[in-house]
Formats: C-alpha cells, sequence, structure tokens
C-alpha cells in the first residue's frame, strides 16, 4: 500500500528512543523527511544514523526539551527552515510523568507533569498549525496512553493529564477539520519500551516483588499474552499520517493487544 508520505515533512518528538524513535523509523521507511527531536544529543543523533542506515531516508536530529516553550519555538523554526518552510506532520510525544500515589505528589509535580504532556503538545502545534491550514493539508498525531480509556493504579499524572490531552485534541480535531487537518491519538498499551521497564521496577518496589513478576502479571492481563513491540505501534502512526487517512480524524486507537476491555 502506497501510504503517500514520500517527500512529506514529519517531526517527531521523543524520538530517540522508545515509541518516538519507532515512529521516526517507520515515517522514513515510507519515504518521509523526519525531523527527530529528543534532550540527549548524543543518543538523539545516534538513533537517526541508525535509522538513516536502515531506511536510506533523509532526517535530521534537532536536540530540545519538549517542555520548555523556548526550545520548541527552536525546534519548529529549525524544522520548518530544513523542511522547505513546511513540517505537514507532528508527533506529539514525550516521556511519561513519575508514578506515584496522589500523597507523594506536590503541585511542582503537577506543573512539570502539565508541562510535559500537555503545554508541549498544545505549544507545538501551535507553532506549525498556521502552515498547515494554509496548505489545507496536516496531521497531528499526539501519543497519549491506554490510560485514558482505563485508568491504570498508580499512574495518577499519567491518568489525569492525558485525559486533558484528549479533551484538547477532541476540540482541535472539530476546529481545523475544515482545512484538510486530522487530529488523532494514539493510545500505547504495554509495550517494550524503557518507560514501560522502569514503571515496573517502580511497581515492584512499592508492592515487594520482583519485575519479572510484575510483568507477567501485565502479560496475563494482556488477551494476547505478551507486550507489543514498538513497530506494532509505529505502523498505526505512520497510516494515521497518511494520504490513506484523510477522513479518519478525532479518534483514540489503542495499540494494546486487547487489554482494553470497554466497548468504545
Amino acid at each position: 500500500m502506497d501510504l503517500g508520505l514520500k517527500g512529506k515533512v514529519a517531526l517527531v518528538a521523543a524520538a530517540s528512543r522508545g515509541l518516538g524513535r519507532a515512529i521516526a523509523h517507520e515515517l522514513a521507511a515510507e519515504g518521509a523527511r523526519v525531523v527527530m527531536s529528543a534532550r540527549g544529543e548524543e543518543a538523539l543523533r545516534a538513533a537517526r544514523d541508525e535509522i538513516a542506515r536502515d531506511t536510506g531516508g533523509e532526517l535530521i536530529a534537532i536536540p530540545g526539551d519538549v517542555s520548555r516553550v523556548d526550545d520548541l519555538v527552536r525546534l519548529a523554526r529549525e524544522a520548518e527552515q530544513w523542511g522547505g518552510g513546511r513540517v505537514d506532520i507532528v508527533v506529539n510525544n514525550a516521556g511519561g510523568p513519575p508514578s506515584g500515589p496522589f500523597e507523594d505528589l506536590p503541585w511542582d509535580k503537577w506543573a512539570d507533569a502539565i508541562d510535559l504532556t500537555l503545554r508541549s503538545a498544545v505549544e507545538l502545534t501551535r507553532l506549525v498549525l498556521p502552515g498547515m491550514r494554509e496548505r489545507k493539508w496536516g496531521r497531528i498525531l499526539n501519543v497519549t496512553s491506554i490510560t485514558v480509556k482505563q485508568p491504570v493504579e498508580g499512574l495518577m499524572l499519567s491518568n489525569s493529564i492525558r485525559a486533558a490531552v484528549t479533551g484538547w485534541a477532541r476540540t482541535l480535531a472539530t476546529e481545523v477539520a475544515p482545512h484538510g487537518i486530522t487530529v488523532n491519538n494514539l493510545l500505547p498499551g504495554y509495550t517494550k519500551t524503557d518507560r514501560v521497564l522502569e514503571l515496573a521496577k517502580a511497581r515492584a518496589a512499592r508492592e515487594g516483588i520482583s519485575e519479572e513478576e510484575v510483568n507477567a502479571r501485565q502479560e496475563a492481563a494482556i488477551p494476547m499474552k505478551r507486550m507489543g513491540e514498538p513497530r506494532e505501534f509505529a505502523a498505526l502512526a505512520a497510516f494515521l499520517a497518511s494520504e490513506r487517512a484523510s477522513y479518519i480524524t478525532a479518534q483514540n486507537v489503542a495499540v494494546d493487544g486487547g487489554w482494553i476491555r470497554g466497548l468504545l
């Protein structure tokens, strides 16, 4: 299937590892020109080089912290310059906020999580949206979580703030739909990433059990009885970013092996 991504300029945040890296790889493999961003410059450039070797694609690495608005402004400006004045696809993504119960999360933790998870998506989208409106084409993808449909114990910040991203995205989708711009949320389930391993370690410490036991419990709750691979998640991102997905907007699509038990 030709996804029609050749030559499109895609900006992928938190792209040095995990889901962001997998998305950057998939988009590059489909012929998109990819701007990768993350905080760690060395890891980011190494990821860029590896993806370029694997795909033969055209990629650039722009270090930056999505929780800082000045970094987002610089990122969007440099991405548009490199892309010939355009960013066609933006993938809003960030490392998840820390886990923990309510009593262990003072307001400064909430404020940091809001900047990282909600404000980063809002501000980066604000920066690239005018060009999408002008060209009558754009794809806004937000990496959220299965927690927006079925909250996960211990993820107070993620459960709360990713739900706010969902409300913002749904409202935005209606506003920009007449301009040929789609807005969709991608909900990763338990996937083999550093983030999931870190959460398993934290839960094991809280409950006094092994990380292996935590992982076994998680896999037992998934109908497919395994964790997902980042590339399986990235395949959905590439499709929703494509020409083929032009009539799909305002959706929350889970890649979770059937973990969510709800009907909608």
